[in-house]
C-alpha cells in the first residue's frame, strides 16, 4: 500500500485542500480535510499577487501561516485515519500561486515545503511548476496528466473540466496524447464582483446570476482580450484576469445593473469553455467537470445548454468528488516525482519534452 497526501489551495483562495490518496496501483480517495482560508490570510495572499511595499518579507511570513494551517489539517487527517506520518511515503503540496508569468520565464508558489516537511514528519515534493516553465511551457495545467490516469479508460472523446478561479480542460482521446490548456477565468470575476457589490464570497448555485440578464455589448468586450484569441497551449492567472480588467471595460459601458454583470460573467466563463472545447474536441462525447464550479447550478445548466449532443456532469458520476480532484493530482504528482516518472505532457504546455517536475524535501 502506497499512500499519499496532496494539499491544494487554488486561486479562489477559500480554503486548503487536503487528500488522502493509495496508490495500489489504482489511485482510489481514502480520506479528505478541508480548511477555511483565514480572512486575514486570504487578504494578504491576493495582495501579494501584485507588486507591493515589503512583499518578499511580506510573502515569506504569510507562507509560514499557510504551512501552519496546512500541517494543522494534515495532522488532524492523520489522526482521523489513525495513521502516523511515516506510513505516508509523501506529501505533495502544490502551495499558493501568487505569481504565474511563463511569458516571461517565472511561475511562484509560496508554501515553505521545508517548513512543512519538519512541522509533519513527512517528506515533501513541492515546486511542481518551474521544471515545466524552465523547459519552456507554461507550467500549467498539470492535472491532464492525472486526469488522463484517473478517467482515461474509455473508448471516444472525453474532457475534463476544472473551473476553479480560473477553467482548464483536459482533451482525451483514444490514441492520442493528452491535450489541454486554460480557457480563461472560472470563479475569479464572479466572486470578485459579488464581494464587491454585496459583501458575498461566491455567488451560491449562481444564483445573483441567474436573477440577470446577459449584456451582449459587455460579453463582446471581455471576449475581445487578445487571451481568447489564441490558441493552446496557453495557461493565465490574476495577472491577466482580476477586478481591475472588470472595471476597465465597465468604465467603458458604464449603466449595467450590478446582477446583470455578474449574468454576463457566468456566460464569459461559459461561452469561453464552450468555444475552446468546439475548437479543440468538436466530438466530446461526455464531459466531466470538477472544482468549485461544479456546484453552481446556473453554470453546469449553462453547459449542457450550450453542448447539447455532449453528456455534461460532474466526476461524481465516475465515482470522484469533484472537490477534491486537485489535491488528489498533487498527491499523484508527488509519486511520479519519487518514481522519476515524467508528469508533464508537451501537448498541453509547449515545453520541450518530457520532464520530472517538482523538488523533494527528504523527512
Amino acid at each position: 500500500m502506497s499512500l499519499y497526501i496532496g494539499v491544494m489551495s487554488g486561486t479562489s483562495l477559500d480554503g486548503l485542500d487536503i487528500a488522502l490518496i493509495e496508490l495500489d496501483p489504482a489511485i482510489k480517495l481514502i480520506a479528505t480535510h478541508y480548511i477555511p482560508m483565514p480572512d486575514a490570510l486570504r487578504i494578504e495572499l491576493l495582495g501579494l499577487c501584485a507588486s507591493g511595499p515589503d512583499e518578499i518579507a511580506r510573502s515569506a511570513i504569510a507562507q509560514q501561516q499557510w504551512v501552519t494551517l496546512a500541517a494543522q489539517g494534515i495532522h488532524v487527517l492523520l489522526d482521523q485515519q489513525k495513521l502516523k506520518p511515516q506510513d505516508i511515503r509523501a506529501i505533495g503540496s502544490h502551495g499558493q500561486t501568487i505569481r504565474h508569468e511563463p511569458a516571461r520565464g517565472f511561475t511562484v508558489q509560496i508554501g515553505n515545503p521545508a517548513m512543512l516537511t519538519e512541522l509533519t514528519g513527512i517528506s515533501v515534493v513541492s515546486d511542481f511548476r518551474s521544471r515545466d516553465v524552465a523547459a519552456g511551457g507554461q507550467g500549467a495545467p498539470l492535472v491532464p496528466a492525472f486526469h488522463e490516469a484517473l478517467f482515461g479508460e474509455h473508448i471516444g472523446n472525453r474532457a475534463v473540466l476544472n473551473v476553479g478561479g480560473f477553467s482548464n480542460l483536459s482533451l482525451i482521446e483514444s490514441d492520442k496524447p493528452v491535450a489541454g490548456f486554460d480557457c480563461g477565468p472560472g470563479n475569479v470575476l464572479l466572486d470578485a464582483w459579488i464581494h464587491q457589490q454585496r459583501g458575498e464570497s461566491f455567488d451560491r448555485n449562481g444564483q445573483w446570476a441567474a436573477s440577470g440578464q446577459v449584456e451582449p455589448t459587455l460579453l463582446n468586450a471581455l471576449l475581445g482580450d487578445p487571451f481568447f484569441l489564441t490558441q493552446g497551449p496557453k495557461s493565465t492567472g490574476r495577472e491577466v484576469f482580476n477586478l481591475g480588467w472588470l472595471e476597465h471595460h465597465l468604465s467603458r459601458l458604464p449603466g449595467f445593473l450590478a446582477q446583470n454583470v455578474q449574468a454576463t460573467l457566468l456566460e464569459l466563463t461559459v461561452h469561453t469553455i464552450v468555444e475552446a472545447l468546439k475548437a479543440s474536441q468538436p466530438r466530446t462525447e461526455t464531459l466531466l467537470v470538477c472544482g468549485g464550479g461544479a456546484h453552481n447550478a446556473a453554470l453546469m445548466s449553462r453547459l449542457s445548454a450550450l453542448l447539447p449532443t455532449t453528456q455534461v456532469s460532474t466526476t461524481t458520476r465516475h465515482g470522484v468528488d469533484p472537490d477534491w480532484v486537485e489535491a488528489m493530482a498533487f498527491a499523484w504528482l508527488a509519486h511520479c516525482c519519487l518514481e522519476g516518472i515524467a508528469a508533464n505532457r508537451p501537448s498541453v504546455t509547449g515545453a520541450r519534452g518530457l520532464r520530472v517536475l517538482g523538488a523533494i524535501y527528504p523527512a
